[in-house]
């Protein structure tokens, strides 16, 4: 298949999901293409009426009044065709806002489901303005250039068949040069599709850019990068503009050369038709309606090839689109999801092994893993040991490449996956608060949550008194990633979050990190009490907060290396006792003094 008929095949196909989106509007699509076909079939006839009142002027029983009827006709045909234009373009941008507001929808929706790995590898900025640009494209494209499509198409047909009517040999004579016409077309628009999207790149690629710049804003005038950042933003706008003027000089000469062809063309017709009528071989009447006529299919091409162009901007600006809704979800709820069991059931892991890239190693090698009902069960280990990945993997964020976890014996591939994390609540390290209020933000997890229900996981969070201090009490806005709250604050109202929405399992990745000294004692308590009669899951990097945990996991290099409690562990003298030593900075004395040896590279004494 030649490089020409992939372009072409591509392009069909690319224009056929664009025209998909007005597929469940089809009624109104009807309705403004039988607007369409009246308007332009009003139009089509109004050369036949300049025809007949030009060739009245030779009669010489013709009268003014005739004229006068004839110019009240045309005057009235146009009325009538402006009322049937306005319903069109109406109807039309109606169906363009509409597709926008839906594929805008469609698109984030399909995001809001992909796994987080796949957001890692992208720039959020990137992606916003994916949705935001690169979608307004296809407003112009279906609320205008389709409607002008439709158009020009009916009259390039009519106005096709009435110029045979008219004068067959001229007809063929002007259609002799529809070739070099389209060839112009087809020959600009494949390069003005490729300019049109790297515009659309690069703008994306600038607004990821700032955006970051107005996400790390405090680091940003910590560090006096201001004048940085507004060059980098300068150099990005810059390059977009380059582009841009690049694809507006093809534009230019795309439709320099294109009205120059369609005059040239009607030129020539003008020069045959006139030594025709001078020969006395047509009317004058016949010469004004074939050029009126020829015009229109002149005009209709050059409009088309406009179109042409919008078509293959719009193709260039939803393809990235369309490639983001092509890309399936890692993890899916199966087509006849398995019930879980009611009430609190044991998580395990049976022989799981997880790698984040084919050509990656495993980061998790056969764990086996057992948590019971109301069980604390802590994760310990170096760093890159694969804590997360576990907790990861508990969230169902990702499939294990090999093995399987279960809840209540029901794997988790089986089982709905929103029901699944309903069971679930997660308090991360660093928790990301909205830009709404702090009663929206503990009731994320439970929009219908009562003003009481919120205040009573406020108050178990140890959240309630600091809330009560602002003015504003519950009503706080947060700004942005709880930009207005200090770092404690943010971990309580998480922690509210999680304790509001009373989950099976309760997933903590050190929780307690970003509070003082006092606030984490109140908030240890809350949070051991909250842990009653359900699973909890830690991830500890400071290991003095799970020594009172049922049973703690030492994990090294994607294995589970020790389990059991503080004292059993701390006793084995293992790779939890040595954590512990070099977070001290000093050997933990007891009554062996083998325990006080060094610590050497990997993790062996």
């Amino acid at each position: 298949m030649t490089a020409w008929l992939r372009h072409r095949l591509a392009t069909a196909a690319q224009t056929r999901r664009i025209l998909g989106l007005v597929r469940p509007y089809m009624g109104r699509f009807v309705l403004a293409t039988v607007f369409l076909l009246l308007g332009s079939g009003i139009g089509l006839v109004y050369p036949q009426a300049l025809r007949y009142a030009l060739d009245e002027t030779t009669r010489s029983d013709a009268d003014l009044a005739t004229y006068d009827s004839i110019g009240l006709g045309i005057v009235l045909l146009f009325c009538v065709q402006a009322v049937f234009t306005w319903f069109r373009h109406y109807i039309m941008s109606w169906l363009g806002e509409r597709a926008v507001v839906d594929l805008r929808v469609r698109v984030a929706s399909h995001m809001l489901r992909l796994p987080p790995g796949w957001f890692h590898d992208r720039r959020s900025g990137e992606l916003v303005g994916r949705i935001a640009g690169d979608v307004a494209t296809l407003d112009g494209f279906v609320g205008g250039s389709l409607s002008m499509a439709l158009r020009n198409a009916v009259q390039l047909v009519g106005s096709a068949v009435l110029l045979f009517v008219v004068n067959a040999s001229l007809a063929v004579f002007m259609f002799a040069t529809v070739p070099a016409m389209v060839t112009i077309v087809l020959g600009f628009g494949r390069y003005i599709r490729k300019l049109s999207g790297g515009v659309q790149d690069a703008l994306a690629e600038t607004n990821a850019r700032i955006q970051e710049a107005f996400g790390a804003i405090g680091t940003v005038q910590a560090f006096g990068q201001e004048t940085r950042e507004t060059e980098r933003y300068r150099d990005g706008t810059q390059h977009a503009f380059g582009r841009a003027l690049r694809l507006a000089r093809w534009r230019a000469s795309f439709f320099a050369i294109a009205t120059l062809a369609g005059y040239v063309a009607l030129g020539a017709i003008l020069w045959l038709g006139i030594r025709r009528v001078a020969a006395g071989e047509i009317t004058a009447g016949d010469l004004m309606a074939f050029v009126l006529y020829s015009s229109m299919v002149a005009g209709s091409l050059v409009s088309m090839a406009s179109l042409w162009q919008s078509l293959q901007r719009a193709g260039g600006a939803t393809e990235r689109l369309f490639e983001i809704l092509d890309t399936e979800p890692e993890v899916q709820s199966p087509p006849a999801p398995v019930s879980l069991p009611a009430g609190p059931q044991p998580l395990v892991f049976e022989d799981v092994r997880f790698a984040y890239g084919e050509k990656d190693g495993d980061v998790l090698r056969g764990i086996d893993l057992r948590i019971e009902p109301g069980e604390t069960v802590a994760l310990v280990g170096p760093s890159g040991a694969g804590k997360t990945t576990m907790t990861n993997l508990a969230l169902r964020f990702f499939d294990p490449t090999a093995g399987r976890l279960t809840l209540g014996a029901v794997d988790f591939r089986e089982a709905d996956l929103n029901a699944l994390r309903a069971r679930m609540a997660v308090v991360p390290q660093d928790p990301v608060l909205f830009a709404d209020s702090i009663r929206a933000n503990i009731a994320y997890g439970r929009p219908d949550a009562t003003q009481e229900e919120i205040e009573a996981a406020a108050r178990r969070a140890f959240a309630a008194d600091f809330i009560d201090g602002f003015a504003a009490g519950y009503d706080t806005v947060c700004g942005e990633r709880g930009v207005k709250l200090s770092g404690g604050q943010r971990q309580r109202i998480a922690i509210a979050r999680a304790l509001l929405v009373d989950p099976d399992i309760l997933i903590l990745d050190e929780a307690t990190s970003s509070l003082d000294a006092a606030s984490e004692a109140y908030v240890q308590q809350a949070l051991a009490e909250a842990a009653k009669g359900r699973t909890t899951l830690i991830i500890a990097h400071r290991l003095s907060t799970v020594r009172d945990a049922d049973r703690i996991v030492v994990l090294d290099r994607g294995r589970i290396v020790e389990q059991g409690r503080h004292e059993e562990l701390m006793a084995a003298r293992g790779l939890y006792r040595q954590l512990v030593e070099h977070q001290l900075e000093r050997p933990f004395v007891d009554d062996d003094p083998q325990a006080a040896a060094p610590l050497r590279a990997g993790g062996e004494r």
